[in-house]
């Protein structure tokens, strides 16, 4: 590894292993290969002077590139797609003279991007499908653990810290949803030629539009595909980027929504996440306990959303069958936003395996707020006692004033219960069990009960093989 070159986080700190690899030159120009394979194999089978012994050849040396003498090649003819076709071919001369018969570059590399992104989407569906397990798990042990709840940030009526996480995997299981969707509905670009009218095809095979046609289909075969893009210009539409980056967008966005979420309850000593024994928090202040995790899922989903703009522009300035400026814009974000994913579900999963709970404290914030909250109660036991319900009303209204003054302005504890049990108003009513925090949660409980068994466990049975997998540990 060069110390004296810009080394791209993603590869050296964040993604998978597996995901690094499948974008790697190797691969990818493995598949170039593969596409020549496939392609001469159909040309044969539907009689063009291919011969077996060539596409032997060829099939032999797909993994065996000499990627010195393709950038030799590159630096010659400025071609990239050329530079690997005359490479493999002096790899194998016996097959030189069919290698990329009638195809056009997109043939390889718009084929081989459609190969790597199903492939991604594939590893990112299993990863995700493990957070949304271990997350069910997470709220199923804490479903009645009553909390505070909060809206625009204030506190609010109570939930469950168990409901709260099934509001972040519902999240995910909406992303579930959309990753599946791409993947049923991705398809081949094949073998459509130079801007998408397949007349080089028609030319080889004499006008014969039937066996153009089988070519078409016979290559995405070979590929694992069963449709093909109906019509294409010089490359299948790139609006297939937008909305793949636009998916992975919407897996950044619910993983940064958690991630926000956790590092707020971890400022309040709620929730915590893994930290580990020789861990340092900060080189200056050694005894913090910075919510690192949290916040590097945040960074990484933040840059993937920021792709999608890319994508959205590329594919909008696709002028006529097809421009250049998408390329580089491409081999970019493509891959990067793949890889981004890939890292934000590897911390995701290894933050809620890790999560620490602080009950003692999540109960001692729901108190000092839990009286206010359990007024309207109150006042409904008022009026059953003979009160009347507008001078009770205006009489907790006061008290909770007050002691809101005591903890706003000289920080001191919530005495509103205290206030109403010596007012005269509310003499004939029983405060007892009022701050039972049971009282407050309504069916939060049951609702994470429902939600796992109608909506995870499902997902649970679908992809029981993909949940055998282990999580590759996180690498700081």
């Amino acid at each position: 590894m060069s110390h004296e070159l810009y080394d791209n986080p993603l590869i050296g700190r964040y993604a998978s292993r597996e995901m690094c690899r499948l974008w790697s030159p190797q691969v990818k120009h493995s598949t170039w290969r593969k596409l020549w394979v496939a392609l001469a194999e159909a040309e044969a089978e539907l009689g063009l002077p291919v011969t077996s012994a060539q596409i032997e050849d060829l099939r032999a040396a797909v993994d065996d590139i000499d990627f010195d003498l393709a950038a030799k090649h590159e630096k010659k003819l400025r071609h990239d797609v050329m530079a690997h076709v005359h490479t493999y071919g002096d790899r194998v001369p016996s097959a030189r003279a069919i290698i990329h018969l009638g195809a056009t570059s997109c043939y390889v590399t718009d084929n081989a991007d459609l190969l790597l992104m199903r492939q991604s989407l594939q590893i990112l569906r299993g990863r995700l499908v493990g957070v949304i397990d271990h997350l069910a798990r997470f709220a199923l042990e804490y479903r009645s653990l009553a909390c505070l709840g909060f809206t625009h940030l204030q506190p609010a009526q109570p939930t469950t810290v168990g409901k709260r996480a099934a509001l972040w995997c519902y999240d995910l299981v909406l992303d579930l949803e959309e990753i599946e969707h791409r993947l049923q509905t991705l398809r081949f670009r094949g073998a459509k030629g130079t801007t998408g009218t397949q007349a080089t095809f028609l030319e080889l095979f004499h006008g014969d539009h039937a066996k153009v046609i089988e070519l078409d289909r016979r290559v995405a075969a070979k590929m694992g595909f069963d449709e093909v893009y109906p019509v294409t210009g010089q490359t299948y539409s790139r609006k297939v980027d937008a909305h793949v980056l636009a998916t992975l967008s919407s897996v950044a966005q619910s993983a940064h929504k958690a991630g926000s979420d956790l590092r707020i309850l971890q400022s309040r000593k709620e929730l915590e996440e893994p930290f580990e024994q020789h861990q340092i928090g900060s080189s200056a202040m050694a005894y913090k306990r910075n919510p690192m995790r949290a916040e590097r899922m945040c960074g990484l989903a933040r840059f993937a959303m920021s792709l999608v703009s890319s994508a959205d522009q590329t594919a909008a300035v696709q002028w006529l069958e097809r421009t250049l400026d998408d390329s580089a814009n491409r081999r970019l974000t493509i891959p990067q936003a793949l890889l981004a994913i890939d890292a934000v579900l590897i911390i995701y999963r290894n933050v809620v395996d890790g999560l620490v709970v602080y009950p003692q404290v999540i109960a001692k914030h729901l108190l000092e707020e839990l009286p206010f909250m359990a007024t309207e109660q109150i006042l409904m036991r008022g009026v059953e006692a003979g009160g009347d319900r507008q001078e009770l009303h205006e009489s907790i209204r006061v008290h909770s004033q007050a002691a809101g003054r005591e903890v706003k302005e000289f920080g001191r504890a919530n005495d509103l219960m205290e206030r109403l049990a010596g007012d005269s108003a509310f003499a004939n009513v029983d405060l007892t069990g009022t701050l039972d925090p049971q009282q407050f949660i309504g069916r939060a409980p049951e609702q994470v009960d429902d939600f796992i068994r109608e909506v995870v466990d499902p997902i649970r049975e679908k992809y029981r093989d993909l949940l055998q997998q282990q999580s590759e540990e996180l690498r700081v």
